[in-house]
């Protein structure tokens, strides 16, 4: 204490610091302490062409349009980029590596089917994911109103809240691909805690 009878501030934020240190660690089974591994965060990417003749799945969601999303599976860009995003946070190779579009095991299989592998591979290694955000970037149609589905779908492959989970959109601006129609793109961040 100084003379006004306060705690210097150095002093101040090293408690403040050790007193956050420990409402962070927890005590495991011979008394030790264990604060949280590293977060790990990952990003991921994904574009699709819009083909007629195919549905339009985004998040999980079957959304109604003219035009669907080509690809191996049901071909959903926004559920991909977020594969993509935590299998980087754990330093894996991509979605691709994993889920090949040249395997006949992969046609037309519900993309939950990949984020539900992506949950299972980071509790193999003992890890959290603390959260995900993602952006679909489409012209047509208007996601907003199918956002909610989306996310009760991630969170549900997932097995995580639903809270832990962003989901936005936004258009091109008329411009590129994007803009004339011709595909969707979506992208995503994920945070995974995983110990050291």
């Amino acid at each position: 204490m100084n003379w006004t009878g306060r705690m210097p501030v150095p002093l101040l934020w090293r408690r403040f610091q050790l007193q956050f240190l420990s409402s962070q660690s927890v005590a495991v089974g011979d008394g030790r302490r264990y604060a949280p591994g590293m977060v790990h965060v990952g990003i991921g990417y994904d574009v699709h062409q819009l083909v007629a003749g195919r549905r339009l799945v985004l998040g999980g969601v079957e959304i109604p349009h003219p035009k669907g999303l080509d690809g191996h599976s049901d071909a959903d860009a926004l559920m991909h980029a977020i594969c993509d995003a935590l299998l980087g946070a754990l330093g894996e190779e991509d979605i691709g590596h994993f889920f090949p579009n040249t395997d006949p095991r992969w046609k037309g299989v519900p993309s939950r089917f990949f984020l539900q592998e992506a949950a299972r591979i980071i509790a193999l290694r003992n890890g959290k994911i603390v959260n995900l955000d993602a952006t679909v970037i489409a012209q047509a149609p208007k996601i907003y109103p199918y956002i909610a589905a989306m996310k009760r779908c991630i969170a549900e492959a997932l097995m995580i809240p639903e809270k832990k989970v962003g989901v936005k959109a936004t258009t091109n601006e008329l411009m590129g691909f994007i803009g004339r129609e011709e595909g969707i793109a979506a992208m995503a961040v994920a945070s995974v805690d995983l110990p050291e």
